[in-house]
């Protein structure tokens, strides 16, 4: 059976869309655009300079010849994107001498809008760049989806040997965004997660609201705010398959439900899992990713308008190659 990312690529094949790569200066994303383009992934632009790159890859020694390059300092397109980022930022005091100075000089505001004006799909970043790098210029240029209350970021989890979730495949949340998520943010984080997980795992999603406490075996206004979150998420979003609040054991392990939860509407069987903070989830994901050995797709970001997603600094360039596939999906099913 071909793994969760295997079949992530060969969707992306099937329609193959341009993603941008701006972090040019890392060799990792060097590394992960050769492979993309030579397994027929995605389309690359990389925004940089052309001999500067060439070195990279001669170093390298990587095949870089169907990768587009764009020289923000040389592009015929300056002007077009200069109108663009000043008409999209002026009531926030932007002019069209501050907005030709950030293309010049910021690759990813240079990358976000490529993707503003169609001439890119999506875009990819944070190998060496902090979150609030990359999602600032994405926030501001291309907004929020219609309908989305808050954008916030997930993990696709990948368990070897792991018949629990989805086969092993989970989607955790919120683990790269929002702090501390009030209990109505935490519903609206339900359900574009559980959109996430039809679009990128094809399957049902199952959805987990986390705490220590399981149905009440604790006191705490940590717990109190699941709680009201299940409450506001099945009343919001009656159509999702969700229940809480639930201890992890008690969300992924249908024998551990019958005793702890007898009734659940999930019975275990959770694929898609909120955790009630951002401590909870980062610690949770990077738990199960170096003690499980799982694969770790993200942050990815959900709620965009258009496709741009984040990386872990400690990536490696096959972490690349995997968040890129994923963001030529979400691309197609925009």
């Amino acid at each position: 059976m071909a793994s969760f990312i295997e079949m992530i690529k060969d969707k992306a094949r099937a329609d193959r869309k341009t993603i941008v790569l701006p972090e040019t200066n890392d060799r990792r994303t060097l590394m992960a655009a050769a492979h993309i383009v030579e397994e027929k992934i995605a389309n690359i632009i990389m925004v940089g300079d052309e001999e500067k790159i060439a070195e990279g890859a001669k170093w390298l020694e990587l095949d870089l010849d169907e990768v587009t390059i764009i020289n923000p300092k040389t592009t015929k397109k300056m002007d077009e994107y200069v109108d663009l980022l000043y008409e999209t930022r002026k009531s926030k005091g932007m002019t069209k001498d501050k907005a030709k100075e950030i293309l010049a000089s910021d690759p990813l505001t240079f990358g976000v809008m490529m993707v503003k004006a169609n001439d890119a799909d999506g875009m990819v970043a944070g190998a060496c760049h902090a979150t609030a790098d990359v999602l600032r210029p994405s926030l501001q240029i291309l907004k929020t989806a219609p309908g989305v209350k808050l954008v916030s970021g997930f993990f696709i989890m990948d368990v070897p040997n792991c018949e629990l979730g989805e086969a092993g495949t989970f989607l955790f949340a919120d683990c790269g965004l929002n702090q501390d998520p009030s209990a109505e943010e935490l519903a609206a984080i339900a359900d574009t997660s559980a959109k996430s997980f039809k679009t990128l795992v094809g399957k049902k999603p199952i959805i987990a609201m986390l705490s220590h406490s399981t149905k009440g075996s604790a006191k705490h206004p940590l717990v109190d705010k699941v709680v009201e979150a299940t409450q506001i998420a099945k009343e919001k979003y009656p159509h999702l398959k969700l229940d809480g609040e639930l201890q992890t054991d008690a969300a992924i392990v249908p024998s551990v439900a019958k005793s702890k939860a007898p009734g659940s509407e999930i019975g275990g069987k959770a694929n898609v899992l909120i955790f009630p903070n951002l401590d909870c989830g980062n610690i949770g994901y990077k738990l199960v990713q170096r003690l499980a050995k799982a694969e770790a797709y993200g942050p990815m970001v959900q709620g965009i308008s258009k496709p741009v997603n984040d990386l872990s600094r400690g990536c490696s360039w096959e972490d690349i190659v995997g968040v890129v596939a994923l963001t030529a999906v979400q691309a197609q099913l925009r």
